[in-house]
């Protein structure tokens, strides 16, 4: 059980951030590095912390302007998926303290479960930018914080992270919601109130 609530907070930081998950959680096994990280264990580790750290570097200052948001939205929806699969899995096999949780079909449970939250965390992300257009600063700093936290409450109050990581999920549902409200408002009251009726262009 505590496995699994731990796979559940370093998920949910996959969906805030791609690289930034991976590099804290070799960092804070400095004694192994991503020596039982799925993908990771495979390359040399001053090649993983290498790529790693430029592209933690890349999302923690370009995600700071317009253009920068807009990419790394694109290759963070594509690769949240993945990111979260591995964390959960990773932070499952480091915490385990029961078998069942170590087996190979409940890994794979665990890494699906993870790959969805994140990626519907991103999804969430990219709602809020595709309708502000540019996402605050202070969200920006919220999202860096947030993802730092949910790895080292991973690790060390894997109870907490999971509550964390449900809030996200919760506010990720909420914000679906509003979205479709907002989408349908923007109609014309006498064509249906459907907002895509005669337009060609995105909107």
């Amino acid at each position: 059980m505590v496995g699994l609530l731990a796979a559940l907070s370093a998920s949910a930081a996959g969906g805030m951030r791609i690289a930034l998950p991976l590099l804290l959680i070799g960092l804070l096994r400095i004694d192994k590095l991503w020596s039982e990280i799925p993908l990771l264990s495979c390359l040399h580790p001053q090649v993983a912390i290498s790529i790693l750290v430029s592209w933690s570097l890349l999302e923690v200052f370009a995600s700071k302007t317009f253009a920068g948001q807009r990419v790394l939205q694109i290759v963070q929806i594509i690769f949240s998926p993945i990111v979260g699969a591995i964390m959960g899995i990773a932070i499952a096999q480091v915490s385990a303290i029961d078998e069942i949780i170590v087996h190979p079909g409940m890994l794979w449970i665990i890494g699906i479960v993870g790959g969805l939250l994140a990626f519907v965390l991103q999804l969430v992300q990219a709602g809020w930018l595709y309708r502000l257009q540019i996402l605050p600063i202070w969200v920006i700093l919220l999202q860096d914080v947030l993802c730092i936290s949910l790895v080292l409450f991973a690790f060390d109050a894997p109870k907490e992270g999971a509550l964390i990581a449900m809030l996200l999920l919760w506010f990720a549902i909420r914000s679906s919601k509003e979205w479709y409200r907002w989408y349908r408002s923007q109609g014309v009251p006498g064509d249906g109130g459907n907002p895509r009726r005669h337009k060609r262009n995105p909107d």
